[in-house]
């Protein structure tokens, strides 16, 4: 695919993983339409920081994916989907399950039907990790049985079967991204690096977290960003599910020693039972087999955990005005 001059939307171009893709599809020189939530502020999220000379190359609109009738007027002209938009906080999923069915599940047949109607070339529909719940065997491949231990990640296994059926009932262009644990620069103190990071750049000497022997395989943001990028391009990706992960696992509590590390002050750990999951519901264990996107793709990761977590301590670092630390983050 040749992304010179590709109309290409991006559905949740406002946050975290959408807002570096949608610099990255500048970069390559696609003509990007940002989609950003309605709301009466006209606050486009992480779009509002980018540079002029970004900004100024890309079309803002802004709507809700929960709404068809305006789905369909955005989506009309363009060639390429990018999926992102959704709910994707895990413990306000406990709170308000009904709001993560219709934005994650009837949120992505809006965009799906909307795709099928304008006859649309390529859709990535976006996963998560979360969908195969505590691993029954590492490293996780794409054959791995899904498991709702929570209603997010029901909500996104009920999208990402959605998207399978619009492949399989339509024959449409659809390929399933299911990134691991992102991070990196804009991610929110609701996700376990920010929040790490932010509370001790506070000055905290107590910082507060959840359980620390899960595992994870995380992997920065514009490593994320370019698995969308190789994904759309690849005819192959086409009807399959695809893993982006590093296929490094990593324990939340020596996470928090190399970010320790790298910040070089002395805190202590405690245990806050508010950010604790029910018993039944966390995930122990997550650890990728990236093979697949390797072989059908030819992507690979090119941060390592270290240089990750370095750039995202400096950009936390000089970014603390979006970080709440005196209060938990659902």
């Amino acid at each position: 695919m040749n992304w010179q001059g590709k109309k290409v939307l991006v559905t949740g171009a406002e946050g975290f993983i959408g807002s570096h893709l949608t610099e990255r599809l500048v970069e390559l020189g696609a003509d990007v339409t940002a989609l950003a939530q309605y709301n009466s502020f006209n606050n486009w999220g992480w779009i509002d920081t980018f540079d002029k000379k970004t900004k100024d190359s890309i079309k803002v609109v802004t709507g809700d994916i929960r709404e068809y009738d305006g789905m369909k007027r955005i989506i009309k002209g363009q060639e390429v989907v990018l999926h992102l938009a959704a709910l994707i906080a895990i413990p306000y999923s406990y709170l308000s399950p009904m709001a993560y069915v219709r934005t994650n599940i009837e949120g992505t047949t809006n965009v799906l039907e909307a795709c099928r109607e304008y006859d649309v070339e390529k859709i990535v529909h976006t996963s998560t990790s979360e969908t195969y719940g505590t691993a029954l065997y590492v490293p996780i491949d794409e054959k791995h049985p899904m498991q709702g231990q929570s209603p997010y990640s029901a909500s996104k296994i009920g999208a990402d079967k959605m998207a399978e059926s619009y492949y399989k009932s339509f024959n449409m262009p659809i390929a399933t991204l299911r990134p691991f644990n992102t991070y990196g620069p804009r991610q929110s103190a609701r996700a376990v690096i920010p929040t790490i990071i932010s509370q001790i750049l506070a000055g905290k000497t107590e910082i507060k977290l959840g359980s620390l022997t899960p595992t994870r395989d995380f992997n920065f943001v514009k490593d994320t960003a370019e698995a969308f990028i190789k994904v759309a391009e690849s005819e192959k990706t086409i009807g399959e599910v695809i893993n982006a992960g590093s296929n490094y696992e990593i324990t939340i509590g020596d996470t928090v020693k190399k970010i320790i590390s790298i910040i070089g002050k002395d805190v202590k750990i405690l245990c806050d039972d508010e950010r604790l999951r029910p018993e039944n519901s966390e995930v122990n264990r997550l650890w990728a087999d990236n093979t697949k996107i390797k072989e059908l793709t030819g992507w690979k990761p090119s941060y390592s955990i270290d240089k990750g977590l370095e750039e995202t301590v400096e950009w936390i670092k000089n970014n603390m005005q979006y970080f709440k630390t005196d209060i938990y983050n659902v």
